[in-house]
């Protein structure tokens, strides 16, 4: 192949928007083939901006998850988070506008209001393996171009791969060409300390009650990372008493599930032993104003 008749390469900015709860995050862990974002049935599990990396021979995908953007309460992590989106919109090269199923609620729209028309957009229409009646996703994508022009249109069920694929294909034809800006080893720009906070929180998102997991946030006091061993030494920040109580469990028998699974799941990803302690504080207001937000983490 001669030097003209290369393909050029590929490389841009993908911001991965949509409501709370409509799979953000398993959709960008199963396009970079790697578990970076948290996951979990309940909404505003993501509150952070989460970068995934996944580069071949003629590309580097530079996928961004956004926290699902909040419409129903008003407080100051919530503007933190949409503004979170906000910004990533702001600078992306391409957008994936993801919904669930065949579903368009107000949510929906005030989303999609916020997506600049001067960036290629995709629909992504989401767990379509539980739609019943398949023949019904046309009139659907018709309907959805009333509300906006769109690069494309793609039916996914991100937890079966379904279309994955194609998915990945037509957003290679809109990132713009660049050099890669990442190594090509990266799937991250993310340290191991903030992925292991991250992995604490899922599972706190996993065996705790409805409530909890909005008012606690995960610390990570102490991180040693050595060639065979990895020290994480955590602290979750809950706001009441009872609520530590709750995260404790009978017996510490809560924690101790909370434990034993996020240190397995650091020591898939760290590729090394973990030994982790997990504490529950109490601290009270911790995210009631944009000064205590800062201090934990929340940009």
């Amino acid at each position: 192949m001669t030097e003209e008749s290369k393909v050029p390469f590929r490389c841009g900015y993908v911001a991965i928007v949509g409501r709370p709860n409509v799979g953000k995050s398993t959709i960008m862990n199963e396009l970079i083939g790697a578990k970076i974002s948290i996951t979990s049935r309940k909404a505003q599990t993501t509150r952070h901006r989460i970068l995934g990396i996944q580069t071949d021979d003629e590309s580097q995908f530079i996928y961004i998850d956004t926290p699902g953007f909040q419409t129903r309460y008003s407080n100051p992590l919530n503007r933190n988070l949409n503004r979170t989106v906000k910004d990533t919109l702001a600078s992306a090269d391409v957008i994936l506008f993801i919904v669930d199923q065949d579903i368009f609620s107000p949510a929906d729209k005030q989303v999609l209001d916020l997506i600049p028309k001067d960036v290629p957009t995709i629909l992504v229409i989401n767990k379509t393996d539980k739609v019943k009646e398949k023949g019904e996703l046309m009139p659907f994508a018709q309907k959805m171009l009333e509300e906006r022009e769109f690069a494309a249109i793609v039916p996914v069920s991100a937890r079966q791969r379904f279309q994955l694929d194609h998915l990945e294909k037509e957003i290679r034809r809109l990132l713009p060409e660049n050099p890669p800006i990442f190594s090509p080893d990266d799937v991250t720009d993310r340290s191991e300390r903030f992925m292991a906070s991250e992995i604490v929180r899922e599972k706190i998102f996993r065996y705790t009650g409805d409530e909890l997991p909005y008012t606690s946030t995960v610390v990570i006091e102490q991180f040693e990372r050595k060639e065979k061993l990895a020290r994480v030494f955590a602290a979750v920040l809950v706001e009441r008493d009872a609520q530590k109580a709750m995260m404790i469990g009978h017996k510490g028998e809560k924690l101790k599930q909370i434990s034993t699974e996020a240190r397995q799941d650091m020591e898939k990803l760290f590729g090394v032993p973990v030994y982790l302690e997990i504490w529950v504080k109490v601290k009270s207001g911790w995210a009631d104003n944009e000064a205590g937000l800062r201090a934990y983490g929340y940009d």
